[in-house]
């Protein structure tokens, strides 16, 4: 993976410091994930992944990985600050084929201009949770 140049990139990060990356500063999209694993790691109603192409991120700092079988029946790998757990991209053999790679978005250091273009395994969803309308939804991934 290659460092980008700072007019061309985002940069993010775990809690505490330790892990650090860059990444193109545009996003191929932003999903938000409602399956059961991503609430659970999220600690929250859902998780919001930004997707990348995997070769244009670089990551600094040790990152821990904990392998779990997604809601689809694939492996998923959760890769995480060892130091803080703060989560920081999750990662599966079809997301490798496809050449892409989801960073979590909340660790980017500015998340202002992004916004969500799909929300997965709504069926999932918690039902007091509210999406607009306008929101492409997918009851599966």
């Amino acid at each position: 993976m290659h460092e980008l140049s700072r007019q061309d990139s985002r940069f993010g990060g775990c809690l505490c410091g330790q892990v650090r990356y860059s990444a193109p500063a545009q996003p191929l999209s932003i999903v938000v994930c409602h399956c059961r694993d991503c609430q659970k790691q999220a600690g929250s109603a859902f998780s919001i992944l930004a997707v990348f192409p995997r070769d244009t991120i670089s990551f600094r700092g040790e990152i821990s990985c904990f392998q779990g079988q997604g809601s689809s029946g694939q492996v998923v790998l959760r890769h995480f600050c060892g130091a803080c757990g703060s989560p920081i991209y999750s990662d599966s053999d079809a997301m490798a084929a496809r050449g892409i790679i989801a960073i979590k978005a909340g660790t980017l250091d500015d998340i202002a201009d992004l916004q969500p273009a799909v929300h997965f395994w709504t069926r999932s969803k918690q039902p007091w949770l509210l999406l607009a309308d306008s929101s492409t939804c997918m009851e599966q991934e």
